[in-house]
Parts: structure tokens; sequence; C-alpha cells
């Protein structure tokens, strides 16, 4: 049986939000961002408009981490046309890794044992770097688990690692998760600008956080840090933490031993800049754009952004029903992130995407509408999905072939279902991060 067309139902919305989705993400992508805000003439370092004379100093190198430090190298290392020394963790290493032993293949979402030895190498090298030196920090989301060592002598990498653990199943929301994830590192919230002996310090960020809060990407290693202690206590009793922490990190909290971190002022930031080359706002804008090709009226509506995943669904479902009822064919375009609060004696596989769509799938029966949800790096929760395209025909396909939707939901175990449906999206890792789109059409039979 082919489960992905039943009772006449046609794939044709389903086609055409995959292609909106991968349209919009080749557009947004980090080779394109170089392309557009970085480049070299001779000794002339452009960035945004912003002229640096690379002649001025002695050494030039790079920090990079996160999904897209790889990438990120490369398109800047083809903008000044020549390979960078420095430090890279990300999780998957650079093409020209072999002759670059400061490269780390950093663990997510929870840190490795590779991610304490870079975020070690690289306060260390930016230690050694020198008034007279350029360093150019490139900044992706991913950067928080894949760069990190503790704060604390007493803390270990299993007490942090199981503090993510601990974190990302409370449910808050990422702002939240990284506010205490700085207070708890040596290297986030700005300290490895601080621990920098460089004369001037760039960063460029390609940003998986609400726009507005650019210091939440990767834990804002190099910026200021607009949290505080009171935040991150606030955050400590909001989700009941007190119980579920290791007990060498609950004890900063009961003792109130958490140190600020480095704010706007501090002399680390004199002579720092940062450059958001592409977020989701980018890719959003790219998706309405590509889905007007297509004939459709596009809406762009990001209210729902760290919303509970099925508050979201249901506000989205209302809203695309409400368009529907305006214009023959309509895309309903909603970016940003949604949370699941996830039962840890649960092991389902799957993801924030698949879940959503999947929930989405059963109010939408019958109706002509679809629904793609799919993160922008590749990667959706444990599974090999980057998300899903669902449509009204999702649960009757499910139902024919003998699958029960809610047990599916319940145990959080959306990807055997979607996969075999043919309804999940595999794209494997992106080489971007720029956090979740959401992209519903709505078409009315006869068009």
């Amino acid at each position: 049986m082919n489960l992905s067309r039943v009772g006449g139902f046609d794939a044709q919305l389903r086609a055409e939000a995959r292609e909106i989705f991968h349209n919009a993400l080749a557009r947004s992508s980090v080779e394109s961002a170089f392309r557009r805000s970085v480049i070299c003439e001779g000794d002339r370092l452009l960035i945004n408009g912003r002229q640096y004379d690379l002649c001025s100093y002695k050494a030039l190198s790079v920090v990079s981490m996160g999904k897209a430090a790889s990438s990120m190298l490369s398109a800047l290392e083809n903008a000044v046309g020549r390979s960078l020394d420095g430090v890279t963790s990300s999780s998957t290493l650079p093409s020209s890794a072999l002759a670059r032993p400061m490269c780390f293949r950093g663990g997510h979402p929870k840190p490795n044992e590779e991610s304490q030895a870079a975020a070690v190498a690289m306060l260390d090298h930016v230690k050694r770097a020198g008034p007279k030196s350029l360093v150019i920090y490139l900044i992706s989301g991913g950067g928080s688990s894949m760069v990190e060592t503790p704060i604390d002598d007493t803390i270990s990498l299993k007490d942090i690692s199981e503090t993510y653990d601990v974190l990302v199943h409370s449910g808050a929301p990422i702002a939240e998760i990284n506010a205490v994830r700085k207070h708890l590192s040596a290297i986030k919230g700005g300290k490895l600008a601080v621990a920098s002996t460089a004369g001037t310090q760039i960063s460029l960020l390609i940003s998986d956080v609400p726009d507005g809060m650019l210091d939440a990407l990767a834990s804002g290693p190099t910026m200021p840090d607009a949290t505080t202690v009171s935040d991150c206590l606030s955050i400590y009793r909001k989700y009941d933490l007190s119980a579920k922490l290791p007990s060498s990190v609950g004890r900063l909290f009961h003792l109130a031993k958490l140190e600020e971190a480095p704010k706007s002022g501090h002399r680390a930031f004199r002579n720092s800049q940062w450059y958001p080359l592409v977020s989701n706002a980018s890719v959003v804008q790219a998706a309405k754009e590509e889905a007007e090709k297509l004939g459709f009226v596009a809406v762009v509506d990001n209210s729902c952004d760290d919303w509970d995943y099925a508050d979201a669904a249901n506000y989205l479902f209302d809203r695309i029903k409400t368009l529907s009822r305006q214009a023959k064919r309509v895309c309903l375009i909603s970016g940003g992130e949604v949370t699941v609060r996830l039962d840890r004696k649960v092991e389902g596989i799957g993801g924030r995407n698949q879940h959503l769509a999947l929930y989405f799938a059963t109010k939408i029966q019958c109706s002509p509408i679809a629904i793609l949800s799919a993160g922008t790096d590749g990667i959706d929760g444990n599974s090999s999905a980057t998300g899903a395209v669902t449509d009204g025909s999702t649960v009757a396909r499910a139902k024919a072939a003998g699958f029960d939707v809610d047990n599916y939901l319940a145990s959080y175990n959306s990807n055997p279902l979607l996969v075999a449906l043919g309804d999940a999206m595999v794209t494997g890792p992106t080489g971007n991060n720029l956090r979740d789109l959401r992209i519903i059409l709505s078409a009315s039979p006869s068009t």
C-alpha cells in the first residue's frame, strides 16, 4: 500500500511545502550569508561594510563553534583566500581537519569530553593571542553543548551533562536554559571574550535564538550577559529543580554561590564587535517569498515562538482556518521553536517538530491542509529526521495501515510512524542552524 496517498488525497500540498522549505533554506545558507556580508579585497576585510586592515594585525586567528562551525570556517576562508589557524568545535569536522589538530567533535545536546577539551583549548588560545592580534569568533547554535567547561572545580563534566538533561526536560525555553548554562560555565556569558588578550575581537553570528536575544546564542561566550543570578534563581524555583540537579550544581543554587557574568561596559567589550549574518527572520522571509512564487497568499505569524507545542498547534490551526476563508491558496509561516515537556521515563524516537506535525494532523483530518514543521539544522530530537510534513490524510493513512496515532503521540514516538507513512523529512545535517520553520498550506478543493 502506498501510505503517502489514501482516499483520493493529493500529495501536492506536501510536495509544495517541501519545495518552499528547501528553497528557503538554500537562500539562507551560511555560504550565501558570507558572500553578502564578508568581503576581502587584498588586506581590506569588509564585514557588513565596516573595514578592518589586516596588515595592522600581527596575527589573525579563528575560534569557531556550533552546528554551523565547519561551514562558517569554510566560508570565511573562501572570503579571505587562505587557511586560518585557531580552534573549532562542531558536530562535524571541517574538510581540512587533518591539517588542523585543534578541531573537536563536541557533543550535542549534551557536552562530551571533546566539548570540554575544546573549551580549554579556546580559552588557552585567546589568552595567548596578544594585543596586536585579531580574533574572529564564528558562533552558531549548538555551541552551548559543543564547548563547555564548568565554572567550579567541584562540578564534573558528568554533572554538567546531567544538568543539561534536567534543563531540557524541564520544559524551559532555550533563553532560560542558556541563562543557567552561562552561570555554570567558565566560557559562556562573555567569559571567553574576557579571557582574551586580543586587541580586536569580532563575532560573526549564525543565529538560532529569538531576535533581540543574541547573547543567548551558544550562551553568549563573547557577548555581555543580559541575564542575572537573580534570573537563574527564579528559573531554579519556577521549574522546581532543587531535587533534580546533581548535588554539586544544586549546592551553588542552595548556597547562593553563583557569580554574575560580565556585563556591558566591561573592558573586554571595548574593542569587540558582533555581526549577525543570518537568523530565523531570514529563512522566514525567504519562505514567504517562495510561497508567493507558487501562488499562495503568504502570511507570517511568529506569535507562538517558545509556546507549548499543543498551544502552538491549536493557535496555528485557528489561524489557517480563518485565512482559508479569505483566499483559495494560503500559506501561513511561523518561525521559532515550540516546547515539548517530556516524561523522562518515556524513550520514544522523535523531536518537537515531528511531534507537533503529528498532533496537527489529528486536527486537520479530511481537510485540504498540510503542515511542515522542521529544524533548519537537519536534526529533530533524537531521530535522524529534521521534521515532518503531514496533511488531512495522515491519520486516515495511519489507520489504514493499522497504526494508532494517539499511542504514538502519548509515547513521544512520532518518528517511526511518520517514517512508515512517508511523512518524515530527512535532510541530514545542513551545516546551518536558524531555529525551526513551520509552513502551513491550505488550498480549496477546486484549485
